[in-house]
């Protein structure tokens, strides 16, 4: 049986009765959009890396959950969204105590963000300052901007993933790109 020409639907049906390869299917062709996703609102290649991990495992354990009506990308968006909330404030958390430690601690533990000497480009420059200052945009903000903008998804489809209507949709994503704007200019 050729999966690939199965809905997600069906995939979910069948992963639920056993089939990996119809699990593997689905986080094949989801993986990359919940990558994206990720790096978009948390600025980290290896974290977000760790975050579609977490999401695919979680899809995974709530597949019974999954409404085969409602698209398989807005159901595993929304996981990944969540998993981006629950990294902010763990984030927020280890900032609290870090600020706890004697100063030589903290000083050794700093990692150096700076790009290598190897990256001489400046558009890889350019487009990792830009994840960084997308990252640090206030997650009312951020969340509909990486859906919308860099995901490619309708505002409707934001709209149902966030939980909000779709004018304030509209309205965040203004808000978005003046503060997006703001932001690389001082930067």
């Amino acid at each position: 049986m050729d999966l690939s020409t199965l809905s997600d639907g069906d995939l979910a049906s069948l992963s639920l009765v056993g089939r990996e390869a119809a699990f593997t299917e689905i986080v094949r062709r989801h993986r990359s959009v919940l990558y994206r996703l990720a790096l978009g609102n948390i600025g980290d290649a290896d974290e977000a890396l760790d975050i579609v991990q977490e999401t695919f495992v979680s899809a995974h354990l709530a597949l019974k959950r999954y409404d085969p009506a409602r698209p398989m990308r807005a159901w595993l968006a929304a996981i990944a969204i969540n998993k981006c909330r629950d990294w902010g404030r763990r984030r927020a958390v280890r900032r609290l105590f870090s600020f706890a430690l004697p100063i030589e601690g903290v000083v050794e533990n700093v990692a150096d963000d700076r790009p290598g000497h190897d990256v001489a480009a400046s558009d890889r420059q350019e487009l990792a300052r830009l994840r960084r200052v997308i990252a640090d945009l206030p997650t009312a903000l951020r969340e509909p901007l990486v859906l919308h903008t860099i995901e490619g998804m309708s505002q409707a489809e934001t709209a149902s993933i966030l939980a909000i209507t779709e004018k304030a949709v509209e309205t965040r994503l203004r808000r978005a790109r003046i503060r997006l704007a703001e932001l690389l200019d001082r930067r």
